[in-house]
């Protein structure tokens, strides 16, 4: 017999002979009746209990072992925060970097080196043993650098404090000077008939603040002045916030950039020989568009390299203002000496039409329909609409003024339209067809805007002439003036500096802008939420009137 066909021990036949001797003993008991009573079964060989229970053995000790190898193999991970709490920790050889915090995982058991850093801080390069059954979780505390930090204040004399957590660092009259540990920290001003000031900073290296202290009641804070080249004549912050253009009227440079919250110049841009006259953004800030009086050209800049693209031919004569319209295909310019209106295609850069207007266009708004283009007539006083379909132009409005610049709210479906001549701004119904005076301004108002929301208007107003001429500064400090847009009311003003120009509220409604055009320097200023304009008691509009005469 093959040996793999060969039974089991247990299953196997007994021998012959054996066979025999039970036969006949089976035989002789033939004849005799017993009784049987049933027994228990035979134990039979090779049974399943002690095998089950060997298995049993078997399995749990597999499992063991494999819950062991698992234990000891399975990867690990590191955890690691950081104070300050915005410090970079880095794995040195850079496979992992965070901020605050870091967790690597799918790691080995070791030693591991990390560099966590900030600057202000003396940056440390930290060793951590990941072991096993240990949380594998450390801290690192950055040891603070000590800092040179001043302030200044403008009326001087203020009384300066600088404190963290409650412990005085700093203090005493402004000049303030001294040595200061990095770390968060918090700085209050406070001058008889004057704003207190409360800001917070956080001190990473030198720092020279000065703080510009507003009037006792004003609501808009003042945040700092920026000292540009001569005569800024617009401005305008990129939609983002963190940039603001002023175009230079006296340039080259044509423009000068500003980080509107450091006052840090950071960059320029040349369109040749002369100067610019305004500067607009389009939507998603990666494209600015300029005037050029000398030159009736306007350009087109790319913002992040600062060069320009293209230069566009008004074929027209002292181009002012440029406005695009709401699908940012055409660019319009009023042509100041030309009487009229370049409609520039941007697809292809070409001048489509000249449109003619009333004398000296300034101001322009598009509607957001696309169907119609407002334009200001700075010598006629004339409010003119263009139906961009056909060129018609119709006049909707004269007071014999001399209307300057347009902002529009199409929620209400109002423009806000300023007149220099007459001292005021009036608001134009659009959907009605008619023109009034919304409020009385100072002397000179020019360049207005809204914010956001429509509830706030600002007007820059030049203050009054001097008698020999208008180039040099008159009897007058500008102002600037905050209106509640639905009702007309006061709600605020600054006593600017000479002749007070460009202005400009930021997209996201937080910042002004504004030029004191002879001063040759722009003004920043932080704008609180609508709140509390509507609950300062008109902030200092009244007071304003004892301090503009000079």
């Amino acid at each position: 017999m093959d040996r793999r066909e060969r039974k089991p021990t247990y299953l196997r036949s007994a021998p012959a002979k054996r066979r025999r001797s039970a036969h006949a003993r089976s035989s002789a008991s033939r004849g005799r009746v017993r009784s049987h009573r049933p027994g228990p079964p035979p134990r039979r060989r090779g049974s399943s209990g002690p095998r089950l229970l060997g298995l049993f053995v078997i399995l749990a000790v597999l499992i063991g072992a494999a819950g062991g190898i698992w234990v000891f193999t399975r990867p690990l991970s590191l955890t690691v925060a950081a104070t300050p709490a915005d410090a970079t920790i880095r794995f040195a050889e850079a496979s992992h970097e965070a901020t605050g915090t870091l967790t690597a995982e799918e790691l080995s058991p070791g030693v591991y080196a990390l560099e966590v850093f900030r600057s202000g801080f003396v940056t440390q390069t930290v060793e951590f043993e990941v072991e096993r059954f240990a949380s594998n979780r450390f801290e690192v505390a950055l040891d603070p650098l000590p800092w040179d930090v001043s302030v200044t204040t403008k009326p001087e004399g203020a009384a300066c404090t600088l404190t963290r957590d409650g412990t005085e660092l700093l203090a005493g009259a402004s000049a303030l000077s001294g040595e200061v540990l990095a770390g968060p920290a918090v700085l209050r001003v406070a001058h008889d008939g004057y704003n207190i000031v409360e800001r917070e900073l956080f001190i990473e290296g030198p720092t020279s603040l000065e703080v510009w202290l507003d009037p006792e009641g004003q609501v808009l804070r003042g945040m700092r002045t920026i000292t540009t080249l001569g005569a800024p004549k617009g401005v305008s912050v990129t939609p983002d916030g963190l940039e603001a253009w002023t175009s230079i009227l006296n340039g080259p440079p044509s423009i000068e950039i500003f980080d509107p919250r450091t006052g840090a110049k950071i960059g320029e841009v040349d369109i040749g020989t002369h100067g610019a006259v305004e500067v607009i953004f389009n939507k998603a800030g990666t494209l600015a568009y300029t005037s050029q009086m000398e030159t009736a050209k306007c350009f087109e800049i790319d913002v992040a390299s600062r060069k320009v693209i293209r230069e566009f031919d008004t074929e027209s004569a002292w181009t002012k203002w440029v406005s695009l319209s709401p699908d940012e295909q055409t660019l319009y310019a009023s042509n100041w000496s030309g009487d009229d209106v370049s409609e520039i295609d941007l697809p292809t850069g070409e001048l489509v039409r000249r449109i003619r207007v009333s004398n000296t266009p300034r101001g322009m708004y598009a509607t957001a329909d696309g169907k119609s283009l407002y334009v200001a007539g700075f010598d006629s006083g004339d409010l003119e609409r263009i139906d961009l379909a056909t060129g018609e132009v119709t006049a909707l409005y004269t007071d014999g003024g001399a209307l300057r610049h347009i902002v529009g709210d199409e929620k209400t479906g109002r423009l806000f339209i300023s007149d220099m001549a007459r001292n005021v701004v009036l608001v134009h119904d659009i959907a009605a067809g008619t023109t009034e005076k919304f409020v009385d301004t100072d002397q000179k108002p020019n360049t207005i805007d809204l914010t956001p929301d429509g509830k706030l208007l600002f007007v820059s107003c030049r203050g009054a002439n001097n008698p020999k001429s208008y180039y040099i500064p008159g009897p007058e400090w500008g102002s600037i003036l905050v209106f509640d847009t639905t009702t007309g009311k006061g709600l605020d003003a600054v006593v600017a500096g000479n002749q007070p120009t460009a202005l400009d509220v930021s997209d996201d409604g937080k910042l002004l802008v504004f030029s004191d055009f002879l001063d040759n320097r722009l003004r920043v200023y932080e704008i609180p939420p609508y709140e509390e304009f509507a609950n300062g008691g008109g902030g200092r509009f009244e007071a304003r009137l004892a301090d503009i005469r000079k």
